[in-house]
This record gives structure tokens, C-alpha cells and sequence, in this order.
């Protein structure tokens, strides 16, 4: 049995998170170094971060439990880590274990992969460890730049928003044999955000085999991310993943041969549906295969007007008025940029007459062809040369720089940047908008009820776990949709709208308020009511399920941040 491991506090909480050091738990440092080991005594094993050394330690106790003396492990067992206190640490563990491991003060980013001109490392059966999670605010300046060469080496070109762990799993991989096993601890960002997605790209078209652990709680004391386990293994590429489900890394042990779930994977985007449970996935999707469609049946999302620069573009009622600027002739009504003003089902002209008398930027500056520029317009562009509006590229490529390309008033806006979850309005005001939302204009074979009745049935949990699978998360837990994500989020059919909104329609204005006044789960509550249980005939326990889904991806997704939300 193993024995617990005592590492020496080197360092205080705050100074272990700001280089991404969370010490693995010795369940899963045995797990993952049992695998990638697999029962070769012979296995040559590097932990590209070593730290603390539990990895180190899980190896080197695998593989005496499989018969490698003592004097082999300074040759087989290798650790890398530019925290040289750590590596002292590490070693001291070591010994009082009886083992022993060949440590490198490095920056592993600096270390050329084997079979390079500078490099004296030897190939590896197995490379194990938990990289440190540095976000990109802090994983700045030399440090980036060595690790985007070191991706780059490897064929992955990372963003410029890539965490420090993203570059050293690539890395990581170049000191493999070709029938080698990568065993690591990865934040679950690799299932989720946009910037990940080059890193899921590279694992279908590098390895013969990957698994997915995937954890129902934290497995960190100090840390707020959740986590998966990658285990990969060969060369060649593959089209499906293997997952398997755990409560804790107490479960680990549990894990017997055949107790996967195979799953196909996307040709592109991302993977957060594997984040739910088996029973979560399989009935997301037959309940939207059989009583959902997607946004694109009743019209696409489009873009909103690109100005080029908003700010002096977009504006209020006291700067039309200084400069004498006409509706229709200098300026349109437009929805002012952000969605913060958003906060029920629609959007009227006495919302916009409101936000007018406030001060918001009402007015799009989009003067009228072929007409003459008024004295007033003219000072107004003067004050835009000064500032240097028309060099803006938007504006340079533009025939006349002060005059945006602006877009039709759509029948709704739809909420592509959000928090809590995307939403329709509906545009009554009959304005245009600016490129921080989206528009979405009804086709033609639309039900008529279709611009009343969306904004209110979009508001359940099948749509809103839709956009968790479909949508990108970003800083601050910022979940965004892109035009062509946004027309996959799935909406009820025609069939259900019509049934569901017949019950709803009466309670329109009651539940309006409330989304108002910021009790949007009663809202929600109330049309999963309706609409799911009573119209597609869903269990009680079935509505449940899909709500906890969506709620549970929902909170991973906004304890990345903490901001306030933006407009929900």
C-alpha cells in the first residue's frame, strides 16, 4: 500500500498561484503513472514539471513494484522544473522513500526534444505530470514567446489568450517514443475555450488513443478549476475518445477495462459536452433530434454595423443636438451599444425614448447619400479628423469614411456576448444595431407568432445547455456566439412553439416583469414547466436533469471569473 507522501510547505499559497503550482493528489499521481508505465520495468519516465515530486515518487514506486533495482531509477525516472527549491524538495522525498530520479533545473520550454542537435535526453515511454496553469494575463513576455516556438515545433500554432499548460502538453509530446503514453492533468478549459481549440485539433490527429477522465467535483484544495485527466497513447490519429465518469480521485481505483464511453467527436470547435454525465448527453440530444430546431429554421443571426469606431459613430441625444444633425438626413435610430439596457423580453420606443432622455448613444451617425453635408455635419466630421477616425481601418476601406454600411432593423437582437445565458429580443423599437450584438431576421415560412414567442421560449434549459455546448467561454466566464454557433443553438420546433406559446401567451407580461426584475430561474422554471413537461411530454425527473446540465456547465464556465454579469 502506498504510503503518504510529506512535502515541505517551500512557498505560500499566493506564490505557489502565481507560477500555476497545484500539488496533485497521490491518487492521481499513481493513477496516471501506473498507466503510462504499464507494466514496463524498463519504462522511461519524464515529469516535464516535476515540483513536488509526487510524480516522480508514484513512478519510481511503480516501477519498483515491477522489478527495477534502485540504481536504474536515476536513468529512468526524469524531472524538469525551473522552481529549484522544489527540485531540492523533491529529491529529499525521494531519498527518505529510497528512491532516486535524475532532476534538470529548467525551463522545460528551453529543453529540445530528443533526436535534436542540443538535446541529450533520451526518448520516453511515459511523460506524466500536471503542467502549471499560468493564464495568459500572467504567462507574458520571453516566457510566451519560448513556449509558442516550443507548440509551434510541434505544429500548433496557440493564440495569443493560451494558458502556459497548452504549450507545455504540446511540448511535452515531442519527448515521447512513438508507441509512447502522455498522462496529465489538464484544467477542463481544454474541453471548453475557443483558444484550446488548435490543442483538441492536435490530440485527434496525433495519437493512436486518447481517454478523458472527467471528475463530478474539485480535485484541488487551492484552486477553483476543474480538471481532466488525458491519457494518450501511439501515433496516427483517431476519431473517437474513450471517457470515463468519477466522483473523486478515490474512484480512480474503481476504473475497470470496458467501463468507457466511446464518443465521436466534432471535425472542429469544442468538446464541453463531455463535461455532462452519460445520461445528461444522451438525452440533450434525442430531446433536441426530436423536439427542437435550430435557430437558423426561423432566420439566421447576422452582424451588426461595423463602424470602426463606435465611439464617436454611436451618439447621444445632446451631441445631435450640439451639431444640429437630422434624423434621417445625418443620424438613425439605433439600440445603443452593449445589451446591458436589455432586460426583458423586448425592446420598445419608449425603452429607446428612455434611454434617449438619459444620455445613451441612441443616434448612428449614417448620413444620407447624394445629399448635400450641412454646416452642422460638417463641424461634427471636422471633430472626426481630428481625431483620426478616418484612418481607422474600417473607415479607410469604406468609399466615404463617414458613412458605415448600416444594417436594416432585424425582428430581434439576439445577446451573442452574456454571463448567465444568450437571449432573444424582440426589436419593437425598430432600430439597428452595432456589431456588440447580433440581429436575426425572420424568414419568410416563420410561424407568425414566431418574433412574440421566441424571447419567451428560448428561456429553457434545452436552449440554454445548448448554448453552454455550442457557445465559446471566455475571460471572466464570458460565454460568446459567433453568427454560425448561434444558428445551431436549438430552439423549440414550430410545432412545440405554437403548443407551448397557446399556455404562455396569456402570461407574457406577468413573466416579463419578472425577468425584469431579475428572477429569471422562476421564468425559466415556468417554461420548462409548459413547454417541456406538458407540451414535449418530458418526466419530471427528465426537466430536472437537462436544468441541472445546464446549470452545471453554466457554473464551470462562470467560476473562471468573477465579474458582474454583463447583461443576462
Amino acid at each position: 500500500m502506498n504510503q503518504p507522501i510529506e512535502t515541505p510547505m517551500i512557498d505560500g499559497p499566493d506564490a505557489r498561484k502565481a507560477r500555476g503550482a497545484f500539488f496533485t493528489p497521490e491518487p492521481i499521481a499513481h493513477f496516471l503513472a501506473r498507466w503510462a508505465i504499464s507494466n514496463r520495468s524498463d519504462a522511461k519516465v519524464l515529469d516535464p514539471t516535476c515540483g513536488d515530486g509526487v510524480f516522480l515518487w508514484a513512478a519510481a514506486e511503480e516501477l519498483s513494484r515491477l522489478g527495477s533495482v534502485e540504481a536504474d531509477f536515476d536513468s529512468q525516472v526524469y524531472g524538469v522544473d525551473i522552481h529549484a527549491p522544489s527540485l531540492t524538495s523533491a529529491m529529499d522525498m525521494l531519498e527518505s522513500h529510497g528512491f532516486d530520479a535524475h532532476l534538470i533545473t529548467s525551463d522545460f520550454f528551453e529543453l529540445e526534444p530528443p533526436g535534436g542537435h542540443f538535446s541529450n535526453l533520451p526518448m520516453f515511454d511515459a511523460v506524466i505530470g500536471n503542467p502549471p496553469f499560468v493564464r495568459y494575463q500572467n504567462h507574458t513576455g520571453a516566457a510566451r514567446k519560448t513556449s509558442a516556438v516550443a507548440a509551434l515545433r510541434q505544429g500548433v500554432q496557440l493564440s495569443g489568450l493560451a494558458s502556459s499548460w497548452a504549450a507545455l502538453l504540446v511540448h511535452a509530446a515531442g519527448f515521447l517514443a512513438p508507441d509512447g503514453r502522455l498522462a496529465m492533468v489538464l484544467p477542463a478549459e481544454l474541453l471548453t475555450v475557443g483558444y484550446a481549440e488548435p490543442v483538441r485539433q492536435w490530440l485527434r490527429q496525433r495519437f493512436a488513443a486518447v481517454k478523458l477522465v472527467i471528475f463530478e467535483r474539485l480535485q484541488f484544495n487551492d484552486a477553483v478549476e476543474n480538471v481532466v485527466l488525458l491519457l494518450a497513447q501511439g501515433t496516427g490519429g483517431c476519431d473517437a475518445f474513450s471517457l470515463y465518469y468519477v466522483h473523486d480521485a478515490d474512484d480512480l481505483g474503481k476504473i475497470q477495462p470496458f467501463d468507457e464511453f466511446a464518443v465521436t467527436l466534432s471535425a472542429d470547435g469544442k468538446w464541453t459536452d463531455l463535461l455532462l454525465s452519460i445520461r445528461q448527453r444522451q438525452l440533450f440530444k434525442s430531446t433536441t433530434a426530436q423536439h427542437f430546431t435550430p435557430l437558423a429554421t426561423y432566420g439566421s443571426p447576422e452582424l451588426g454595423t461595423v463602424t470602426g469606431a463606435n465611439h464617436y459613430f454611436a451618439l447621444n441625444e445632446a451631441t445631435r443636438r450640439k451639431y444640429n444633425l437630422e434624423e434621417g438626413r445625418d443620424v438613425i435610430r439605433i439600440s445603443p451599444p452593449g445589451t446591458k439596457h436589455f432586460r426583458g423580453l423586448g425592446f420598445s420606443k419608449a425603452d429607446w425614448e428612455k434611454l434617449r432622455i438619459a444620455g445613451d448613444a441612441v443616434w448612428l451617425l449614417c448620413p444620407t447619400k447624394d445629399v448635400k453635408v450641412a454646416a452642422g455635419l460638417q463641424r461634427y466630421l471636422d471633430v472626426g479628423e481630428t481625431l483620426g477616425v478616418p484612418d481607422a481601418y474600417k473607415c479607410q476601406v469604406r468609399s466615404t469614411w463617414y458613412r458605415p454600411p448600416a444594417v436594416s432593423a432585424p425582428d430581434l437582437f439576439f445577446t451573442y456576448m452574456s454571463h448567465r445565458y444568450p437571449r432573444l429580443i424582440d426589436n419593437q423599437a425598430k432600430t439597428t444595431f452595432l456589431n456588440s450584438m447580433h440581429g436575426v431576421r425572420l424568414v419568410k415560412t416563420a410561424p407568425k407568432i414566431a418574433r412574440d414567442a421566441l424571447p419567451l421560449l428560448a428561456l429553457n434549459s434545452v436552449t440554454m445547455l445548448g448554448a453552454e455546448v455550442y457557445g465559446r467561454s471566455y475571460g471572466g466566464g464570458v460565454l460568446k456566439m459567433e453568427p454560425r454557433e448561434a444558428a445551431s443553438l436549438p430552439m423549440p420546433n414550430a410545432e412545440a412553439l405554437e403548443a407551448a406559446w397557446a399556455t404562455l401567451k396569456p402570461e407574457k407580461a406577468a413573466l416579463n416583469r419578472q425577468l425584469k426584475n431579475g428572477l429569471w430561474i422562476n421564468v425559466v422554471a415556468r417554461v420548462d414547466e409548459v413547454l417541456l413537461h406538458h407540451t414535449m411530454k418530458l418526466s419530471t425527473a427528465d426537466v430536472a436533469t437537462l436544468r441541472e446540465a445546464a446549470r452545471s456547465l453554466r457554473a464551470r464556465r462562470m467560476s473562471r471569473g468573477s465579474s458582474a454579469d454583463a447583461d443576462a
